[in-house]
């Protein structure tokens, strides 16, 4: 009788602590991977030096020309035509820096029509004073009235055919067959020849052109324009007018 019921006894004793923390799951260890660490770690530092090379070529600007106003083809370029502007420095494009504009003033002009607001690289100019590409060089003798004072190289014009109103109607009979339009325009007695034309060079006034009142001036016009603009010279019918060097 007292065995059973210290059998029964046995069967109902809580069971120590121990016996507890014997009987938890056992847990998962997890795998370590030192590759995937090893290339995160190196993503990371070519993400910051990335990051650091777009913030130091930010940071490396220079000072460069900018078109404030258009300037023609064969011109050269003034100070009053350009500004300075910061951009990022880049090996790959041959910037006219703001310390080189003296030498370019002096020395280059431009190889085609330039407009407001580019910048300035050295492949838009030539050392060569030849005539540029598709232009022509008139000279013309002018009267005194037929040229505004101050007149010098560099300065854009527009040149008009003023003809003589007595010869008019014999002038449009005589070349009228021979230069089509040109004898038309002549007959009316005014028109525009050139609508833009860059002073190649003005004579300076010295005592022979003071008593004749004459001006050797050398204009740099379009080849279309050229032989129209010759033949009112001939005449003695280009009046030249000083214009804006830019539109607008």
């Amino acid at each position: 009788m007292k065995v059973q019921e210290r059998t029964g006894a046995g069967n109902h004793r809580v069971p120590s602590p121990a016996q507890s923390a014997g009987e938890r799951l056992p847990t998962v260890t997890r795998e370590r991977k030192p590759a995937l660490a090893a290339l995160a770690v190196l993503l990371i530092l070519v993400g910051a030096l990335g990051a650091t090379v777009l913030v130091l070529r930010a940071g490396n600007r220079v000072e460069v020309a900018k078109l404030t106003h258009d300037v023609e083809a064969g011109q050269a370029i003034k100070s009053t035509d350009v500004t300075s502007v910061m951009v990022a420095d880049d090996d790959a494009i041959n910037y006219i820096k703001w310390d080189e504009l003296g030498t370019v003033e002096k020395s280059l002009r431009a190889k085609s029509a330039l407009y407001h607001g580019s910048l300035l690289v050295g492949e838009m100019f030539t050392g060569e004073k030849g005539t540029p590409a598709g232009k022509a060089v008139v000279g013309l003798s002018l009267k005194d009235g037929q040229y505004p004072a101050g007149i010098k190289a560099g300065d854009t014009v527009t040149v008009y055919r003023a003809g003589d109103k007595n010869g008019s109607s014999s002038s449009s009979s005589s070349s009228g067959s021979q230069s089509g339009t040109a004898g038309s325009t002549g007959s009316s007695g005014s028109g525009v020849i050139v609508d833009r034309a860059t002073v190649s060079s003005a004579a300076s006034p010295d005592a022979s052109t003071i008593s004749s009142g004459n001006l050797a001036v050398s204009l740099l016009v379009d080849n279309a324009d050229a032989a129209a603009l010759s033949q009112a010279a001939s005449a003695g019918e280009a009046v030249v007018v000083m214009v804006p060097s830019h539109n607008g």
